[in-house]
């Protein structure tokens, strides 16, 4: 029996006087973890209340509170005459005692899990001050004290109280209406609030759409060069992915159709607007082909409306929902980019009773939407306030990308290929000679420019990246592409 004056009482337990948490709460936490760990072995008598009172310096009614506490919990006992002892639960094991040791968290835990390769996260961070991206908005243009003032007066209006609540994401009506009027409008659908889903953003549309389409075994039909969260969400339904090429029009759909001929296909994902990561749009004859496709053999089309918002000529090419009348197209997007990330939103629009079967999904990992957040987005389309956003972004962006192709001709001329797209904000750049890409990302890093490895396209017949420029000013462009010229000269 080990004796309570060989136990070191002070470095087991520390007290934080300025916690919210009770001393003798404290106390007895410590106490429990010390004896469930084994730094204080079963059928150790402790010492008596008035002697841990002065042993911790904290009055004897807590010690007598945390013995109380640790006999309800089971970890120790009082026995008349004797004393208070731990309760001998297991087989005694000697340990070195580490106050340390006593508040680390396990790093592993103690029980097997599945690991998911095709999960792995394939998302990069940097400390770089420049980076590259794949075309995302410039944030520093949102107009962030128009947006507060609507968010602002939102919360103090007492008739969204209740919105603070927990509240199911069906409770939305509003916003639907108005999103689904802006769609109607700014992408001739002809659909209602029935016919949308409200998502925290456009990959977990694809996610939730892919469990409700998918079964393990359906064979699925994306480009050889396509958007990996997408395939990601596809494999882990157990799908198997086959591959269609694409060109200047976009996806060719004639190899898709050898592809139906042969076998049964469930599912064809892919981003018509401006192609992931080519920037293609997809040509309107290959549209009206993909559709009939899609009747005659019966697949899904997930259309992911991907930099719709980005076009820059006059009038851009309609999504393929718009003309879709035999219900085959899963159409999913991301509403308000032109917005600080925190503003914007995702959608899915479908037929209703597909809708019905993803909200299913959605009250499983996500039942508590941002009501309050999507009455101000609500709000900005009836005033017309997203338009103008959009709009005047839209002037800048177009600048953007005609000043970064501008950088890219003049310093790389004669080592690369890029046609410059009609909308979107990133740039499809191909080289003419095979170059290390990995090797310039290592090498630009050190110069503080990062560039994420999803950017980069390489196999023996092609040597590419994604550059998007939207996040870019000028003096950023001017540095980042300096940067990038002399570690291409380096390789």
């Amino acid at each position: 029996m080990s004796s309570p004056v060989k136990t070191p009482f002070n470095s087991l337990i520390k007290i934080d006087r300025h916690s919210t948490t009770a001393i003798y709460m404290q106390i007895a936490n410590q106490l429990s973890n010390a004896i469930q760990r084994k730094y204080i072995a079963p059928q150790t008598k402790l010492p008596g209340t008035r002697a841990l009172s002065v042993i911790l310096q904290v009055n004897r009614n807590t010690i007598v509170a945390v013995y109380d506490e640790l006999n309800e919990q089971g970890w120790i006992e009082t026995v008349p005459n004797k004393g208070t002892f731990v309760v001998d639960k297991t087989q005694d094991t000697k340990n070195k005692l580490s106050s340390k040791d006593l508040y680390t968290y396990p790093k592993y835990a103690g029980y097997s899990i599945t690991k998911n390769m095709v999960l792995d996260n394939p998302y990069e961070h940097s400390h770089c001050n420049l980076n590259f991206n794949d075309g995302t908005p410039d944030s520093r243009l949102t107009h962030i004290n128009q947006l507060s003032a609507f968010y602002s007066a939102n919360l103090k209006r007492k008739s969204n109280r209740k919105k603070l609540g927990y509240t199911p994401t069906e409770n939305n009506d509003y916003f639907k209406t108005q999103l689904a009027n802006y769609l109607n409008i700014s992408r001739s659908l002809q659909i209602t609030k029935q016919n949308i889903l409200i998502t925290r953003s456009t990959e977990m549309g694809i996610y939730i759409a892919s469990q409700v389409a998918l079964s393990p075994g359906d064979k699925v039909i994306v480009t050889e060069l396509s958007y990996f969260s997408s395939n990601m969400a596809f494999q882990k339904v157990g799908a198997k992915l086959l591959t269609v090429p694409s060109d200047q029009d976009g996806i060719d759909v004639n190899k898709v159709e050898e592809l139906c001929q042969k076998q049964d296909i469930r599912l064809l994902y892919l981003t018509p607007q401006h192609h992931y990561p080519t920037t293609v749009t997809l040509s309107a004859q290959r549209r009206i082909k993909l559709l009939q496709l899609a009747q005659k053999y019966g697949f899904i089309i997930i259309e992911d409306d991907y930099d719709y918002d980005f076009h820059y000529e006059k009038s851009s090419m309609l999504p393929l929902a718009s003309v879709d009348t035999s219900g085959m197209v899963i159409y999913v997007g991301s509403f308000g980019k032109s917005l600080a990330p925190g503003f914007r939103t995702g959608f899915v629009v479908a037929p209703t009773n597909v809708i019905e079967e993803m909200s299913k999904y959605l009250h499983l990992i996500d039942n508590q939407s941002d009501l309050v957040m999507e009455q101000v987005l609500g709000e900005l389309i009836e005033e017309g306030e997203i338009e103008r956003y959009r709009k005047k972004s839209l002037k800048i962006y177009k600048e953007r990308l005609k000043l970064f192709s501008h950088y890219l001709e003049s310093s790389f001329n004669s080592s690369i290929t890029f046609e410059k797209p009609t909308g979107g904000l990133a740039l499809w750049v191909k080289w003419k000679q095979p170059i290390n890409l990995m090797q310039l990302k290592i090498n630009c890093a050190k110069e503080d420019l990062f560039i994420p490895k999803t950017l980069l396209y390489q196999n023996k017949e092609l040597t590419a990246m994604r550059l998007g420029f939207g996040h870019l000013n000028v003096e950023e462009m001017e540095q980042s592409i300096d940067i990038l010229y002399r570690n291409i000269n380096k390789l």
